[in-house]
């Protein structure tokens, strides 16, 4: 699941020479042998999954800004990033005017290639979500910037897009977590009060003496403290959206005024001698069974009919599984450029971990989850160990991670690694791998996941030990040292043994 670069060039070499760089940087990678062939792609199913395009600016069959001003209808965001032999101020201008976030020339070096990738798609993000967060703002959200394409979503997508036509009262229900606060700004950015007010009211979090006063307002003097004039929640909806979130715990003599409130279209503010007309309208959410609350006493029949006039059920996560990598993909983007990471997505062992957990928080608990692995990680993906508790909680055994990746310096042509020098691994050996964890879910020590791996590399080099302290990245004098520290002083005697057996 990490992210998508499209490579456009007509020459083979150069295509699998760029493919090999950006794949070991932890991306994936899919390739066009000219520009009408990467419009296709681009304008397939497989088109919405590109996140970035590197471009060869002259092709025979459409040279690269040709290529450039015709995607723009198409994907009018996708960064590019311009390569090029014949390297040139004016070429460099023509690029850039045309769209294109960078401009190399050819023959780049992987580091190269892979910062700038690295540095256009967090510019893309970042300005992806300042556009989000400006629509949130000016209350102009709309469907098409949610992220659901799951078929459970998709309905509620078109019950949203029905109900945005009409101002009738929406009752959105669904579990804390799962988006119903994003459906409702999608309702208000959809419908003909778009731009207009959208006040949230937290029906459970409002202290019981200060109910009214927050919802229909207060006068000056109307009670001890009102010092100044207030305007309630409904005056200040007026001619918007008032969303009453977690509507289930409002206290029951505030249901009797709100009741009247949504009826007669006015409101009585403490200590005021009038009514006040407001234009307001309704958008209700629960995480409550409010018919059951009906029965209990706990919620007016009246009012629940009156605010259940056309009922939108946001599923939870866990039953909308198909939406989980999209939004995983999201929040690394966001995060990763948020906090200067290279991290580009998740190993498919995660992407399946993730898939496959229940997400009780729903998509508030995936997002912090994605939150604390992207701090928490080194690497350019989000592996397993990445997410300890989620592994721990599904009974999966967590290992150190296990990098496939080249170093970041290393030459162009080296991109295929190396088999060992000396001593290959004997062909009977099993995978190896380091549990980062012990059994009781904790960390385990750095003296015992040490003393772990240079036993395997030992039985792995069959006790060569100049071997061993060359894969370790370490002196021989101190691999003997660690394994004196270690007691693990029977390696160096069998491996000396085995040398005089040998001589």
């Amino acid at each position: 699941m990490a992210q998508t670069i499209l490579i456009v060039d007509d020459d083979p070499v150069q295509r699998r020479l760029l493919e090999a760089a950006i794949t070991r940087s932890g991306m994936t990678v899919v390739t066009a042998p000219g520009g009408q062939p990467a419009l296709d792609l681009l304008s397939g199913p497989r088109g919405d999954q590109v996140s970035l395009m590197l471009l060869d600016l002259v092709m025979p069959d459409m040279d690269g800004l040709q290529v450039m001003e015709k995607m723009r209808g198409m994907h009018p965001d996708l960064p590019v990033i311009v390569l090029t032999a014949k390297g040139g101020i004016d070429s460099a201008v023509e690029a850039m005017r045309a769209g294109a976030s960078d401009f190399l020339v050819k023959p780049a070096s992987p580091e190269r290639i892979t910062v700038s990738i690295r540095n256009a798609l967090k510019i893309g993000t970042l300005s992806n979500e300042v556009t989000r967060l400006k629509k949130k703002t000016d209350n102009r959200l709309v469907f098409e910037d949610l992220i659901a394409s799951s078929g459970e979503m998709k309905q509620v997508i078109r019950l949203g897009q029905r109900a945005a036509q009409s101002n009738i009262p929406i009752l959105i229900e669904g579990e804390s977590g799962a988006g119903k606060e994003l459906i409702a700004r999608a309702i208000q950015g959809s419908s003909e009060r778009a731009g207009k007010p959208f006040i949230t009211v937290n029906c459970g979090a409002i202290p019981e003496n200060l109910i009214e006063s927050i919802l229909f307002g207060h006068e000056k003097g109307s009670f001890t403290g009102a010092s100044d004039k207030h305007l309630g929640k409904f005056q200040e909806a007026d001619g918007g959206t008032l969303f009453l979130d977690e509507i289930g715990e409002l206290r029951l003599d505030m249901q009797v005024k709100l009741l009247r409130a949504l009826q007669e279209g006015e409101v009585d503010p403490v200590g005021s001698k009038r009514p006040v007309k407001v234009d307001v309208r309704i958008v209700s959410a629960t995480n409550r069974d409010l018919a059951e609350r009906v029965r209990e006493g706990q919620f007016r029949e009246d009012l629940y009919y009156r605010l259940n006039v056309f009922p939108i059920f946001v599923p939870p996560l866990r039953q909308r599984r198909e939406d989980v990598p999209a939004l995983a993909r999201h929040f690394i983007s966001r995060f990763a450029a948020e906090e200067n990471k290279a991290v580009a997505g998740l190993t498919p062992e995660a992407t399946d971990l993730i898939e496959k957990f229940s997400w009780p928080g729903n998509v508030r608990q995936l997002e912090n989850t994605i939150f604390r692995a992207v701090v928490l990680c080194d690497a350019t993906v989000l592996d397993v160990c990445d997410f300890p508790q989620i592994a721990s909680t599904m009974g999966v055994e967590v290992h150190a991670r296990r990098s496939h990746m080249a170093p970041m310096t290393a030459p162009a042509a080296a991109y295929a690694p190396s088999a060992p020098a000396h001593h290959p691994a004997p062909a009977h050996a099993s995978p190896y791998s380091l549990a980062a964890m012990d059994g009781g879910g904790h960390m385990r020590k750095l003296e015992d996941v040490e003393s772990e791996m240079i036993r395997l590399a030992i039985s792995h080099y069959e006790g060569h030990m100049s071997e061993v302290a060359r894969r370790l990245g370490i002196g021989r004098s101190t691999l003997y040292r660690k394994l004196k520290d270690l007691g693990l002083e029977q390696h160096i005697e069998e491996s000396e043994e085995a040398k005089r057996a040998a001589s």
